[in-house]
């Protein structure tokens, strides 16, 4: 769940002005203007459009430091959570494809056993408690927060792959935004902590947090989605750090994971669990098979 990753208007004018008349073409007279023609007053300063592009809106555009502060570490090597700054709030920036984009106009997805070089960028090492023959990689298309068609990856096992689809097929036709959907690699997982990632993906070779036991994700069995929104939280742990202001889990914030929403309906449709659902701990981004 720690992840260190990372971010005309005078050409309108001028078409207002030549596609005067539906695009008929101009019918002014060239020549200099009669007593009965009005000559235009020149417009004010204050008439003309700015030729400066609008303020983004606030969260569309992430910070220049995103992924690069790294924070304090407690005695376990996580990071000591912190207040989120005010340019993570209301985060709904989409971070650039790391796919090429997949055919079509709708939701696409191309599922194959993973292939050498995939599995050699990600987590996965012998000892991991899946052997690299049960994954599968899966490219799908998702609506980012930009209201863009985008095209992300995932390594999962390719018992649940058909079923994995189906859920994010779900969440496309709901309009449901991700920020980036990737493989976690082996410098993400043993990065220093910056507080800030925000990650959907599935298989990662890890332990649970806090315990030595294999995490689900290290089946290839459970997948996280927008962890920056959807923090995981047990007593004054945060994951990601700097994500408390999503604790307001009251908030409706885009990229948000509530109860019976069409993220928990569509991963109950195949039997998976949601973490927002545990008593001990709450791990709003997790779904997995078992429930754990």
């Amino acid at each position: 769940m720690r992840t260190g990753t990372y971010a005309a208007t005078l050409a309108l004018l001028a078409l207002a002005l030549t596609a005067c008349g539906d695009g008929a073409p101009d019918a002014r007279p060239s020549s200099t203007p009669s007593a009965e023609t009005s000559v235009p007053a020149e417009p004010s300063p204050s008439d003309v459009p700015s030729s400066s592009p609008a303020a983004p809106k606030p969260g569309s555009v992430p910070p220049p430091w995103l992924g690069t502060r790294v924070l304090k570490e407690d005695a376990e090597g996580y990071g000591i959570a912190g207040p989120t700054p005010k340019e993570l709030r209301n985060r709904a920036w989409t971070l650039p494809d790391m796919m090429p984009m997949l055919p079509g106009d709708g939701f696409t997805a191309e599922v194959d056993i993973a292939p050498d070089d995939v599995i050699a960028r990600s987590t996965w090492v012998p000892g991991c408690p899946v052997s690299r023959r049960e994954l599968a990689w899966v490219r799908m298309t998702f609506w980012g927060f930009d209201g863009d068609r985008h095209t992300g990856e995932m390594l999962i096992n390719a018992r649940v792959a058909e079923d994995v689809v189906g859920v994010f097929r779900k969440l496309y036709e709901a309009r449901f935004p991700i920020e980036q959907m990737d493989i976690a690699t082996k410098a993400s997982l043993d990065a220093p902590p910056t507080g800030d990632g925000n990650g959907t993906g599935g298989f990662v070779c890890r332990p649970t947090v806090g315990q030595t036991s294999f995490s689900q994700h290290a089946y290839g069995l459970a997948i996280d989605i927008n962890t920056f929104q959807n923090p995981y939280v047990k007593g004054d742990r945060v994951i990601p750090e700097l994500a408390r202001w999503y604790l307001d889990r009251d908030r409706k914030a885009p990229g948000m994971i509530h109860p019976d929403d069409v993220v928990v309906q569509a991963f109950a449709s195949i039997g998976w669990g949601w973490g927002g659902d545990w008593n001990s701990l709450k791990d709003y981004q997790h779904f997995s098979e078992n429930g754990t």
